[in-house]
């Protein structure tokens, strides 16, 4: 099976500089998507050869299918360079789509994982995460093996999977959209235990309240919905 890379990014100049090198890239696709960073990720990216397709919108939601209709590969992965996801795990990820899942979640709450928050007192968004993946596999999945990260970006696909998912929802939503949509279809989901690392320079995009509310739209929306 062929295998596609992707890299989003989004002004993480200082994560990139530090990770670039460590990332494997041996595979028959890899390419960078960015809405347009005005920090030098681009200008770096460039320098590096790399090739580099800006969105004409931003949001994960659409560099998700944006990536999808520009691959020509059979597999397809998602990997943002910002310190929290380990690239250790890319090989795993699509080892696991390699076997035949449909798709691959690197989770940050399986056993032998580690969540940024761990640790903390009051680990606010590990305990949202949490309950809404609870929801969703209360509410949608029928396969008997319970997923326990319904959310995280760091995860794989068949590339003709995701495209026929048929994926409306923007931002981090998408992620969550298409965990439920594949709970629908009964399709396979596998998982590998990840360690979330700290965040290396740079801001997250995922704005914790706002998201939240995106998800509850998202699982009304759904779980009201034939499809």
């Amino acid at each position: 099976m062929t295998k596609c890379l992707v890299i989003l990014t989004w002004n993480e100049i200082e994560a990139v500089k530090v990770l670039y090198d460590k990332i494997p890239k041996n595979y028959d696709e890899v390419f960078v998507i960015d809405p347009g960073s005005k920090d030098g990720t681009l200008e770096f990216f460039k320098e590096k050869g790399m090739p580099v397709h800006i969105q004409e919108k931003k949001g994960r939601g659409v560099a998700f299918m944006m990536a999808a209709n520009i691959s020509k590969s059979d597999l397809i992965l998602f990997y943002s360079p910002d310190g929290n996801e380990d690239y250790n795990d890319i090989d795993k990820v699509f080892a696991l789509l390699e076997q035949g899942a449909d798709i691959a979640i690197a989770s940050r709450f399986a056993k032998g994982s580690r969540n940024e928050e761990d640790g903390q007192l009051f680990p606010w968004r590990k305990w949202a995460n949490q309950v809404f993946t609870w929801m969703v596999n209360i509410s949608f999945n029928r396969s008997g093996s319970y997923v326990t990260d319904t959310i995280n970006g760091f995860r794989g696909f068949k590339r003709q999977v995701l495209l026929d998912l048929g994926l409306t929802a923007e931002g981090f939503a998408i992620e969550f959209q298409s965990s439920i949509k594949a709970f629908k279809k009964k399709l396979k989901i596998a998982e590998i235990p990840t360690a979330e690392g700290d965040r290396i320079g740079g801001e997250s995009k995922a704005k914790s309240i706002p998201t939240g509310i995106k998800f509850v739209k998202l699982y009304l929306k759904e779980l009201f919905s034939k499809k």
